[in-house]
Parts: C-alpha cells; sequence; structure tokens
C-alpha cells in the first residue's frame, strides 16, 4: 500500500488506533501505539520519536533520541487488538541526520539486498525459513543468588504418563517419536489449525502444519519463501500470532532451541535462493543439480560459519542443540537429501525450486541479522570462488572418528562464536550492510548480558555432581 492506500485502509476499516512495530537489536518485536488523531500521511515522512537509550543495545543516554518511519508496504490489522488497529511495521532513523540508524536490523537487511544487486550475481535472495517451537501448559523460572530453577510442562509430556489427570488418558508422545501422529496422541491439531488461520488472516501463506520430534508439543508450520527483507517481516508477524494465540488458548509458547532435556531441540532450517532475472542462478548441471554459483555459495557458508552462528544461533541455550555425537547440524558438509549435513541440497525436479538448505540457524535468530549474514557469507564464497569441496553423502552421523575428525564444525559455544566475528567479519562489512559498530556493540552485548551471566552462574546439574566432592 501507499500512504495514500493506508489512509483509505484507514477510513473503510474503522480503525481506532495504530500501533508501531520495530525489532530490537536482540530480536524482539517492541510496539508503541496512538490514536487516530495523530495519525495522517505526512506520519510516513514525520515519523515518531522515541527514547533509543531504553531500547537493548542501541542509544546511550545522552544521545537517546530517535525516530521510527512506518513502512506503509505492511500495513495490516492488527487480530489481537480489541479496538480496531492498524499495525505498521517500521524503520529507526536519526531525527536529525534522517538516515537509518546502522543498528536498526531491518535496515540491514535492505542494506543486504541493495549489496546483492551492486555485485551483479543476483537481484532476489528467497529466503525460506523453518521455526519450530514448543507449546507448553506452564513455565515456571528463577535465578537469584542462593537458588536457580525451570520448569515447564505439557500434558503430552512423556514424563507425565504416570501423573494424576482424573484420568490420565495416555497417548503422550515418547521422546524421539513426535514426529507426524495423528491425534489422540498429536493433541494440539486445533490449537495448531487456529494458529493457521490467524497467519493467514495476516497474510502469511502457509504450506503445512505438523507435529515435531520431540515429546511435550514440539511443533512445525511452514510458511512460503519470500524476498529477504519481507520474510523477516513475516517471521516477526508468525512468532507474534503464534504466542498470542497460543496465550488466549492458555498455553505458552517458546522458540528458545533447546527448553528440554534429552529430546530434540527447535531449530530454524534456512531454504537460500539467489535470482537474478527471473531465473534461479542456483540450478544448473552440477551436483544434485546445482550450478558453480550455488556451490560457492555453500563455499562462503562453510568458510565462515563460526562467524555465522553469532547471528544465526545467538543464545547460550542454542549449543545445547549443537553438540557434536548426536543428531544435530554441526557437520559443515553438502549433501543431496542428507539430514546429517549442515547444508542439505533439497532434491527438486524444477530449476525454479533448487535452493540451499542451512540446517544450523535456530529461532533464537534475530531473523533480518541471521538472514542477512546467510546471505553475506554466500556471496562472498561466490565472490572469491571458494570451493566448498567434495560432498559427503554418507550418515555423517554414524562415521567413524577418524573420518569425523576431517568434517569442520560449526562453533561450539556463543563465546566461541562471537570470538569467530572477531576475527572473521570482514565479509559483513561489505556495501555497509553490517558496520563495525554493529559488530562490536553486538560482541559486546552478547558477552556482558548473556555469556558472562550463564558462565559464572552454578546450575542444579552442578550440585548433583559436585555438592559432596
Amino acid at each position: 500500500m501507499t500512504p495514500k492506500e493506508v489512509m483509505e485502509f484507514v477510513k473503510e476499516n474503522n480503525i481506532q488506533m495504530v500501533d508501531y512495530k520495530f525489532l530490537d537489536f536482540v530480536g524482539i518485536w517492541q510496539h508503541v501505539s496512538v490514536p487516530i488523531c495523530e495519525f495522517s500521511e505526512e506520519t510516513f515522512e514525520e515519523g515518531l520519536g522515541f527514547d533509543g537509550s531504553s531500547i537493548r543495545g542501541w542509544q546511550p543516554i545522552h544521545n537517546s533520541d530517535m525516530a521510527i518511519i512506518p513502512d506503509p508496504k505492511t500495513a495490516k490489522l492488527d487480530p489481537f487488538i480489541k479496538v480496531p488497529t492498524l499495525s505498521l511495521i517500521c524503520n529507526i532513523i536519526d531525527p536529525i541526520t534522517r538516515e537509518g540508524y546502522s543498528r536498526d536490523p531491518r535496515f540491514i537487511a535492505q542494506k543486504a539486498e541493495a549489496y546483492l544487486k551492486s555485485t551483479g550475481i543476483g537481484d532476489t535472495a528467497f529466503f525460506g525459513p523453518e521455526p519450530e517451537f514448543f507449546i507448553f501448559d506452564d513455565v515456571r523460572y528463577a535465578s537469584s543468588c542462593n537458588e536457580s530453577f525451570y520448569s515447564v510442562d505439557s500434558t503430552e509430556g512423556i514424563w507425565n504418563t504416570g501423573r494424576e489427570e482424573f484420568p490420565n488418558l495416555g497417548y503422550k508422545p515418547r521422546h524421539k517419536e513426535g514426529y507426524f501422529p495423528c491425534a489422540p496422541t498429536d493433541s494440539l491439531v486445533d490449537l495448531r489449525n487456529e494458529m493457521v488461520q490467524v497467519c493467514q488472516e495476516v497474510g502469511i501463506h502457509i504450506e503445512a502444519s505438523h507435529h515435531e520430534v520431540a515429546t511435550g508439543g514440539q511443533c512445525e508450520i511452514d510458511f512460503k519463501f519470500d524476498t529477504m527483507l519481507e520474510q523477516g517481516d513475516t517471521l516477526q508477524w508468525f512468532k507474534y500470532v503464534i504466542k498470542n494465540v497460543a496465550v488466549r488458548n492458555g498455553k505458552t509458547v517458546t522458540f528458545m532451541p533447546k527448553p528440554l532435556f534429552g529430546d530434540n531441540g527447535t531449530g530454524m532450517h534456512c531454504h537460500v535462493s539467489i535470482w537474478k532475472d527471473g531465473e534461479n542462478t542456483f540450478a544448473g548441471d552440477g551436483y544434485a543439480g546445482m550450478s558453480k554459483t550455488a556451490l560457492y555459495f555453500i563455499g562462503g557458508i562453510i568458510k565462515h560459519a563460526k562467524a555465522l552462528c553469532a547471528f544465526t544461533n545467538p543464545s547460550t541455550n542454542s549449543y545445547k542443540r549443537l553438540v557434536p555425537g548426536f543428531e544435530a547440524p554441526v557437520n559443515l558438509a553438502y549433501s543431496g537429501r542428507n539430514r546429517s549435513a549442515a547444508l542439505r541440497i533439497p532434491q527438486a525436479a524444477s530449476p525454479k525450486a533448487k535452493r540451499v538448505e542451512y540446517r544450523t540457524p535456530d529461532p533464537s535468530a534475530n531473523g533480518y541479522l541471521c538472514f542477512s549474514a546467510i546471505l553475506m557469507a554466500g556471496l562472498d564464497g561466490i565472490e572469491n570462488k571458494i570451493d566448498p569441496g567434495e560432498p559427503l553423502d554418507k550418515d555423517i552421523y554414524g562415521l567413524p572418528p577418524e573420518e569425523l575428525a576431517d568434517i569442520p564444525s560449526v562453533a561450539g559455544s556463543l563465546e566461541e562464536a562471537l570470538s569467530a566475528l572477531k576475527e572473521d567479519h570482514a565479509f559483513l562489512l561489505k556495501g555497509d550492510v553490517f558496520t563495525e559498530d554493529v559488530i562490536q556493540k553486538w560482541i559486546e552485548y552478547k558477552t556482558e548480558n548473556e555469556v558472562d551471566p550463564v558462565r559464572m552462574r552454578p546450575v542444579p546439574e552442578e550440585f548433583a555432581l559436585y555438592y559432596d566432592c
């Protein structure tokens, strides 16, 4: 929509409030609402001021004034607010220079798309993320100087087969047996269907919905691929819808990668392709029907994978999922149809469907930063013709140690990923997509606010291991 069309939409739908949404540095949607009398076509030029020092990882207090500029193309009705409310996704600008803000994740994605075009390699990057999530009935956690605990619960958790439920009817998925069972074992069909319907109401093209591998409510709802910026917007709407539908049904959703010990973690496999003049540059006559461009793209991902983890797997919890020796996408190899490789080439008869699936990322990621970093690593591979080596068409999980030792792996901790990013980020700076201040602030914020607090705190398992030492 244009600003004029948005104003017509406001009248047609009797809009009473306008809700401005934007993504903070870490990856959580923020918002501010105004009555409709404070909204006009001029708002799309003038914007709305706010305190940038109160947003994590952004401005210092002595230089805190920032402004949000709504994007008219993102106008939608918010499905969860009682009063008819127009929702707009916003870009962040400096109110004095009127330039985009370097730490605005959406601006970084816009610059990544512009850089792709400037290279001549392609004009469009398509992304298809698959964010998994858990639906729980209850979550409790606390952390203080003398205690720390968490507890999650689900009526379909295998740990509840002996609970007095008056009556307990069973049908609880066993560990690693939650993939595709019908109801009543899959107890979340109706809730997922409601999530699908609301997603469709806000314009998300849903392709499939199903229970995932883990017990205790792990699910996946897939949406159609789209251009990188639009997919970043869609991912935020998706998380917003899934969480809010769950809450209004007395449930709670988490996208954290590893909320349960001993069962599958939650990933966000990312399907990627680069197009130019309406043609898929990843289609060719090489391995698995891929082009040299696609293989060089894979080479770039492999080369920069450890640094990429700082954006694709940006939580300390991410590395509870990325554990070598288990069924985790840590092995930096590529293969067709092979889900034990971090980079999979899905089988597709049509050249239009040729793509690379990067299986390492998880949904704790800031989508705009995650997609931008993947694109920049892949472009670096294409520009420098980085050879990914030979494909590995074996079950990597079953390889003997001597063969496995020759396969590189992703970072083993957030601390390692941030260290790799510090040493290897020149590829992100091309085209001023990421800037030095973004890289340095990301490393500083993640270290001080996540790595150090987790590293220094005793955890319950340590009491079980060492209290009697």
